[in-house]
């Protein structure tokens, strides 16, 4: 019987690794992108086991085989996000206080109440800018005592529907637009900062919906916010980031694709994957937090924080505008094809209507 479970088990996982590479935007065909690393640590415990159990035989042979080839595919993704990977955005080096911008991104999960958890680690790591997702009007009165003196610049978009989102800065804002691009009820914000230095970088904030039962039958709304930022950007190239959840991870064919449409780098590549989400089910988690940056920017730090009662972690990281350093960097870049097929996604999630 061991044999035709380890065996049945390992083309399973096969199945499901192959199921993530099926171009459809169903949101049960996408879910199978998130595991990735969970599929790879079980596929290789499944070839060990049935390596050292099984007699010899044709389950042994077929459990082995199968269960290494989807470790092989699995790890072709996820080893991008490892130490073993050459990093993506370079280290920064002796970096100019006054070019350097630290951002920390909070999913606070509308019903949580433990604000002042969250405010504990604002006031400890005095980051330059917060951004919440999630956050209501209960938030936003927690958040505006304790924060609008020392961080006086800020976009508030307090919302009950699970996408509201608060920034709040030391540094000047310009320019700011709050922006629904794709649908009605989710927002995103557009800004420009202004570094101490006098000098000017861009900001978009941004959280779409997932693809999800509860949320959207299909990931093309999700897909088409992130891509139409990604034009943006690649229509008008200025030192740029890009944070907040994207629902996605980072090895998913969107935030790849995303990422050559824009031409930004992701800072986690060669160090970590910086899982922000589940924050209660350690072997249930995957990076759906992001910070992307242009090749403007080098990376002083990047860190998770603790949990502080939502269903995510913060991420918080400290840039350093230096552009003379973004020939250092190997920007990736769409092909024509890639460019169209985004033109065709943003105007198909502008006109298809989401069930209800």
């Amino acid at each position: 019987m061991l044999g035709p479970l380890l065996g049945c088990t390992a083309i399973s996982l096969l199945l499901a690794t192959l199921i993530a590479r099926v171009p459809m935007r169903w949101w049960w065909v996408r879910s199978f992108e998130f595991p990735r690393l969970q599929i790879a640590v079980l596929a290789l415990a499944c070839g060990l086991a049935s390596l050292l159990v099984l007699e010899p035989g044709q389950w042994q042979v077929t459990a082995i085989l199968v269960s290494f080839v989807t470790l092989g595919l699995q790890l072709r993704y996820i080893l991008p996000w490892t130490k073993l990977w050459p990093v993506q955005v370079k280290t920064a080096h002796n970096a100019p206080e006054d070019q350097m911008i630290t951002l920390l991104i909070a999913n606070v999960l509308t019903p949580n109440r433990q604000s002042k958890k969250l405010l504990e680690m604002i006031t400890h790591h005095q980051p330059d800018m917060i951004l919440t997702l999630e956050s209501d009007q209960w938030w936003q009165d927690q958040l505006d005592p304790a924060l609008d003196e020392q961080w006086p610049h800020s976009v508030k978009v307090p919302l009950d529907n699970l996408y509201g989102m608060h920034l709040y800065s030391r540094l000047a804002l310009k320019n700011t637009e709050v922006k629904w691009l794709i649908q009605d009820d989710i927002p995103s914000i557009h800004t420009q900062v202004e570094l101490k230095s006098g000098q000017h970088i861009r900001l978009f904030a941004v959280h779409p919906r997932p693809p999800a039962p509860s949320e959207s039958e299909k990931s093309l709304w999700r897909d088409a916010e992130l891509l139409w930022i990604g034009k943006e950007i690649h229509q008008d190239p200025k030192a740029t980031l890009v944070a907040g959840d994207l629902n996605d991870v980072a090895w998913s064919r969107t935030t790849r694709r995303f990422c050559r449409i824009a031409g930004m780098l992701d800072p986690r590549r060669g160090r970590g994957m910086f899982s922000t989400f589940h924050a209660s089910y350690p072997i249930l988690r995957w990076p759906l937090d992001h910070a992307f940056v242009s090749e403007h920017f080098t990376l002083v730090n990047m860190q998770r924080l603790g949990a502080f009662g939502s269903d995510h972690f913060p991420i918080l990281a400290t840039f350093c505008y230096r552009p003379s350093r973004q020939d250092e960097h190997d920007t990736p870049d769409a092909s024509a094809a890639e460019r169209q097929e985004a033109s065709e996604t943003i105007q198909k999630g502008k006109t298809e209507k989401q069930e209800t």
